[in-house]
């Protein structure tokens, strides 16, 4: 991969963030060692990857719900804004549709539909398309500069193209184990995702975890560490310089900031989704599969308060998803946060309004320079 990313710096500032130019960055033709979180269905937009990325960090897109067609006008429109490294999302829990239970999910939610004004939905079977294979395909085809991956690994003849392409590969894990399954299934770095992370927990099995692996970001990142050799990237709660100068102490070669990057300029959360997370503090957030039938960290609201009163198990992922989006997408042309899925992690407090992703990088990158500085002096 061949970064054009212009850089300003003086020969001098060069010499002093020297030591942040990890292995990672030298894997993956980056300035700073920072990933943006692939953050599916909206927020994650062409122009925050591609600022991501300018900036100097690896820019994600998450295109987890996007058709192959999309994703491909998305990465030649990334393209057109940056010449420098960026990175596609997908999920690889690709399952049927499960409606053995659908019609006492859809009474369920057809309380929350009453509330909205919108359609009932009568007890009929969800159909999710599997877009999984497709998707793939147009990222070999365009070969994208890095495929991450979340719920699990990519499937080996997937990898052997991606590898034959020139494609860098990062996977998101919860555990050690799933770690070194990652390692071993060829990845080129490993995404440490600890409790505090929001979105979407990346627990390759659910099966006998229906929350998902829960383990600190403090206590995950150096088992990680210790039991693998490709590069670690420490994911959840980390919001600035200081965060990433203590994942750096862990043991990790970066991180990945994702909540961060939420009430940047160029995310596309939707403007009540934002307002919600400048009003919310470190308690707000809860791990709920109730949205999408994954275990997922956002901001408590009525839509999660219904649905957990009623005692109903939601369907699994992705049939749950699919039978909850015509709530969710009412709720947000409404402007009602309260039947949105608010996805977020725990470091609330640290966000800002009006600042540029560019901003971002460069305001934790000084501050961690800064740390380190201060460090190396005492």
């Amino acid at each position: 991969m061949n970064s054009a990313i212009s850089d300003p710096l003086t020969s001098d500032r060069r010499q002093k963030i020297i030591h942040l130019n990890t292995a990672l960055c030298r894997i993956f033709d980056i300035r700073y060692p920072i990933f943006l979180a692939g953050m599916a269905g909206g927020p994650g937009t062409v122009s925050l990857t591609a600022a991501v990325s300018n900036a100097g960090g690896l820019g994600t897109l998450g295109a987890a719900y996007m058709e192959p067609k999309a994703i491909r006008t998305a990465i030649r429109d990334i393209r057109k804004l940056t010449n420098a490294p960026f990175g596609v999302n997908v999920f690889v829990a690709r399952t049927p549709d499960d409606n053995s239970r659908t019609p006492e999910v859809q009474q369920e939610l057809n309380a929350m539909r009453a509330k909205l004004g919108i359609p009932q939905v009568v007890a009929e079977d969800v159909k999710t398309p599997d877009h999984f294979e497709q998707q793939i395909a147009v990222l070999l085809e365009e070969k994208v500069p890095v495929i991450s991956t979340a719920f699990g690994v990519l499937p080996p003849h997937m990898t052997e193209q991606a590898k034959a392409a020139g494609i860098r590969i990062v996977t998101m894990v919860t555990t050690v184990d799933e770690a070194i399954l990652a390692e071993q299934a060829g990845c080129d770095a490993i995404v440490a995702q600890g409790s505090e992370a929001g979105g979407h927990r990346g627990t390759f099995d659910i099966t006998h975890r229906p929350m998902g692996s829960n383990i600190g970001t403090m206590a995950l990142v150096p088992q990680i560490v210790a039991h693998v050799q490709v590069p670690v990237i420490a994911a959840g709660g980390i919001m600035d310089g200081r965060g990433l100068v203590a994942a750096l102490v862990l043991g990790a070669q970066g991180v990945q900031m994702g909540t961060r990057f939420l009430t940047s300029i160029e995310s596309g959360a939707h403007i009540a989704y934002q307002h919600k997370l400048l009003a919310s503090t470190e308690e707000s957030t809860v791990i709920t599969n109730v949205f999408s039938g994954r275990p997922a960290r956002g901001i408590s609201n009525e839509f999660i308060t219904m649905w957990d009163q009623n005692g109903v198990e939601p369907l699994p992922f992705p049939t749950q998803n699919t039978a909850t989006r015509d709530i969710r997408n009412a709720a947000a042309k409404e402007h009602n946060s309260d039947y949105m899925s608010l996805w977020a992690g725990q470091g609330l407090r640290l966000l800002t309004a009006g600042q540029s992703a560019g901003h971002i990088i460069q305001e934790t990158i000084d501050q961690a320079q800064t740390i380190l500085t201060q460090i190396k002096s005492s």
